[in-house]
């Protein structure tokens, strides 16, 4: 074998024993999404479209990382999140489109003011819903993520969504994370929940108020809602309430009497209500901060997102805007 022979040989071998590149094992990881979309029953259309050009986002591995660990208080929180502001705001829109919320409070059984407040806190009214690509944003946390199997699924349920035409590929904006809209559903929670409500084949969430609004009381409906209830109550326990935190940590239900009866008052003191209802204690910030009783629907709002801050939160906007209208 002569030697020119020999080195070229000997860098065919070479290369063929190199690691793969990044962008070699993206792309062999994108040809067998290729093939899972395809046998999912997503046209080649839409994925020819949809993934010839994703990209992986090196902001939305950041923000996966770097997710801040200092926790607010409640009372913080609140002011961040149901500030006056928005309470106003979601009066008038409430007011704006009144007949359309009561005709779909009628037929989901969620009352109007818990679908406005789930919509301000979520996208403060659709104003804030998110400017990433979803479909770059969840190759990139399917590929690089640290749930790869959940963002997988769920970007698959996005290519559907876009395959089905309720939006065309370049308008799917959302957040970092992939959620969507002005109700900011994950494309799972979309394929679940999202409804059409005025019947022209599409559940836009993203500009159609009243595919939004239906899709946030459907999704509630779904979850157990009961349009016989509030959402809960903030209360006063007595002084020595020895058991407080057991009680919260095993999501003990009580009737309103047998609370009464461990001396638990209104904040100012007052008698519980004599409707015999279920409930259980809630105390978001331990001993340190409220109280409260909550309700079915709290439990609803927990499916939605499982932070009891966020629930409380579409509680107190829900009645800021009842009680002060």
């Amino acid at each position: 074998m002569t030697q020119p022979f020999l080195k070229i040989v000997l860098l065919i071998l070479m290369f063929m024993t190199m690691p793969a590149s990044a962008d070699d094992k993206f792309e062999a990881w994108l040809d067998t999404l290729r093939q899972d979309a395809a046998a999912a029953g997503i046209s080649d259309a839409t994925i020819t479209e949809a993934l010839s050009n994703v990209e992986l986002r090196e902001k939305v591995v950041k923000y996966d990382r770097n997710q801040p660990e200092f926790k607010l208080t409640y009372d913080r929180y609140m002011r961040n999140v149901v500030p006056a502001s928005r309470v106003e705001k979601g009066k008038r829109l409430w007011e704006e489109n009144k007949v359309l919320l009561d005709e779909i409070s009628a037929k989901y059984g969620v009352q109007p003011r818990y679908i406005v407040a789930l919509w301000g806190i979520e996208s403060s009214f659709g104003k804030h819903t998110g400017g990433f690509s979803v479909i770059n944003a969840l190759a990139t946390m399917a590929y690089d993520g640290r749930r790869a199997t959940f963002f997988r699924k769920e970007l698959l349920a996005a290519l559907k969504i876009i395959d089905e035409g309720h939006i065309a590929y370049p308008d799917m904006k959302g957040s970092w994370a992939g959620a969507m809209g002005q109700c900011q559903f994950m494309p799972s929670s979309f394929l679940a929940y999202a409804q059409d409500w005025d019947g022209d084949g599409k559940q836009d969430i993203w500009q159609n108020k009243a595919d939004i609004f239906a899709s946030i009381a459907h999704y509630l409906q779904q979850a157990g809602w009961r349009d016989d209830l509030t959402w809960g109550r903030q209360v006063e326990l007595p002084q020595g309430f020895a058991n407080a935190a057991e009680l919260v940590e095993s999501k003990t239900r009580k009737t309103m009497e047998e609370w009464r009866a461990l001396g638990v008052t209104n904040p100012d003191g007052s008698s519980l209500p004599t409707r015999n209802l279920s409930s259980r204690l809630v105390m978001p910030d331990g001993d340190e901060g409220p109280a409260f009783l909550v309700y079915a629907n709290f439990d609803a709002t927990l499916r939605w997102n499982r932070s009891n801050y966020f629930a409380l939160a579409v509680g107190a906007l829900s009645d800021a805007m009842a009680y002060t209208r």
